[in-house]
């Protein structure tokens, strides 16, 4: 179980990146899902020890994460958003090196170790081949494979999916499943489809804050009867937004689709719609923009 309890980080420029973040975390897939520049990498890189909140404490199982960082560590797999290595050197010895670094000194157990991450990676018939030439996907599984090496019991992959085409996409996310029953692992993205193919529970990060938090199933279900859809001209879109809360729009055989959340119906032609996961998500960050923009008017009259 992963515990964070009211996780804050302010930057030195002033950039409040998270503000009171607070989660449990139980074994299996966890997305979380949030804009770019939510603060979702400064939440990974602060479980995974690479930075220091300025206030909250975070504890996996019995270990205190902030006190034992090097307790964590030895339990942590991670795929950063980026990573770098050694583009000459070959996956096998690549895998074989970082090893070494975490812990596994015997040359057998080593070998044992790669070639099962290399079998199950579907890099084997690359082994030999240097990263460098690696494709984005190939390289996002060599990111796991190194990010499994001494059977981790937490994992954090932060943007995984990010630039793969379909098919590795699929792959990538089979994989992540495959290993996701018996470890927590925190999936961090800005795809939606990611977390409702793969995560039993999730939370919305928004502005450094978790905006909502519950089973996806579930938060579905809950916003039924709150969504709504209508099919109009391009050139109505500016009317359509001023007078209702348009929570996404997409083209569709040159019409425009909007959806808009509203607890009644609206009449005016608009269809109910039995929303997925993307119009909940949606529908959170329309209601973060509205309570920001609230805000800023109760200041500005604050002041006034």
């Amino acid at each position: 179980m992963l515990e964070l309890k009211n996780v804050s980080h302010l930057y030195p420029n002033g950039v409040r990146a998270l503000d009171d973040v607070s989660l449990s975390i139980s074994k299996g897939m966890f997305g979380l899902l949030g804009p770019n520049g939510a603060g979702k990498s400064t939440l990974m890189r602060t479980v995974a020890t690479l930075q220091t909140p300025t206030s909250g404490k975070i504890h996996f199982d019995d270990i205190d994460i902030l006190a034992e960082p090097e307790a964590l560590r030895r339990r942590l797999g991670y795929l950063p958003q980026d990573f770098g290595v050694y583009p000459r050197v070959s996956a096998y010895d690549m895998l074989d090196h970082m090893a070494v670094l975490k812990g596994i000194a015997s040359r057998a157990d080593r070998r044992d170790t790669v070639e099962t991450l290399l079998n199950q990676t579907n890099l084997w018939a690359v082994r030999k081949k240097a990263i460098a030439g690696f494709s984005g996907g190939m390289r996002q599984r060599f990111g796991i494979a190194q990010a499994l090496i001494g059977n981790p019991d937490l994992i954090i992959v932060d943007e995984p999916t990010a630039g793969l085409d379909p098919e590795e996409r699929n792959r990538f996310l089979n994989l992540l499943a495959e290993i996701g029953e018996n470890v927590v692992i925190i999936l961090s993205t800005h795809i939606v489809e990611d977390v409702a193919d793969l995560c039993p529970a999730m939370a919305v990060l928004v502005g450094g804050s978790i905006r909502l938090e519950g089973a996806p199933r579930l938060l579905i279900e809950r916003a039924k009867g709150t969504i709504w859809a209508k099919t109009i001209e391009r050139s109505e879109l500016d009317a359509y937004r001023s007078m209702y809360e348009v929570i996404s729009t997409r083209l569709f055989a040159g019409e425009t689709i909007i959806h808009i959340l509203c607890d009644h119906d609206p009449g005016d032609r608009f269809r109910a719609v039995d929303g997925g996961l993307e119009d909940v998500y949606f529908s959170t960050l329309a209601a973060s923009r509205r309570n920001r923009t609230s805000g800023e008017v109760d200041e500005a009259a604050q002041a006034a």
